[in-house]
């Protein structure tokens, strides 16, 4: 069982205005599916072969991850770039595992975070 959504809650309004200038943090950009309008996110996103695998603390249903699902796309700002992201795919820690290099950060067991992200880079064409 991820983190309550209601501290995701609390999280977006108190903390993460802060974190999206902390250059410890990534960003993703994401448009609110009700709103329209472009949010930017706090995360911490890993490089993987095909793409970055997010881990989803709040779970599938936090509304940055809903946002993203129902677009199809998101734009991560990472290390002083740019990257566009397409086919978000929720997985599961498993699969996530399997795919992060060995080392790789992952989340406190205390956590019992089961639900991650995967996205792919956007093909420019």
């Amino acid at each position: 069982m991820p983190m309550p959504l209601w501290w995701g809650h609390v999280n977006k309004r108190v903390f993460n205005p802060r974190a999206v200038h902390n250059p410890k943090w990534q960003v993703i950009q994401h448009v609110g599916r009700s709103s329209g309008r472009t949010y930017r996110t706090p995360l911490e996103a890993q490089p993987v072969d095909d793409g970055f695998i997010f881990t989803l603390v709040y779970g599938s249903r936090s509304d940055w991850v809903q946002n993203v699902l129902a677009s199809g796309t998101a734009t991560l700002e990472i290390d002083e770039e740019t990257v566009d992201l397409v086919e978000p795919v929720v997985i599961n820690a498993a699969q996530a595992f399997e795919q992060l290099p060995a080392g790789a950060k992952r989340p406190p067991k205390l956590l019992r975070v089961d639900e991650f992200l995967h996205m792919r880079p956007a093909r420019s064409e």
